[in-house]
């Protein structure tokens, strides 16, 4: 099993979880989007690495959450789908704590599969 980095920011995405990548360069580029709320460069960026054939589960988790903090649940679904259908990887989390991204996919289909009220009172 490979280990890759995970880190996780505020409560809600701390659900669906956001990673960093083996390609540091992009990964720190789509982690420093998303955490600047820069969405629309993140998923530029993640998307571009999943057209040139990137399938690692960190960059289908950035994305997926991109998908999910922009409305477009049935996107991050299908993307939390690949990464349940790929074999697990350990995602070690700022804590130096060790999360299963096959976890991080099931907390993020949970997320979505919740009503929105939910959401916003939960945080």
């Amino acid at each position: 099993m490979r280990i890759g980095t995970l880190t996780l920011l505020g409560s809600a995405l701390a659900v669906m979880g956001i990673a960093t990548s083996a390609n540091a360069q992009d990964a720190q580029y789509a982690y420093a989007a998303i955490t600047a709320g820069n969405l629309t460069s993140a998923e530029r960026s993640l998307e571009r690495e999943t057209r040139a054939g990137n399938r690692e589960p960190e960059v289908l988790l950035n994305l997926a959450a991109v998908y999910a903090m922009t409305q477009r649940p049935d996107a991050a679904r299908a993307l939390y789908a690949k990464v349940l259908a790929a074999d697990d990887a350990s995602l070690v989390l700022p804590s130096a704590r060790v999360a299963s991204a096959h976890d991080v996919a099931r907390r993020g289909l949970r997320m979505l599969d919740r009503p929105a009220t939910l959401q916003l009172t939960s945080r």
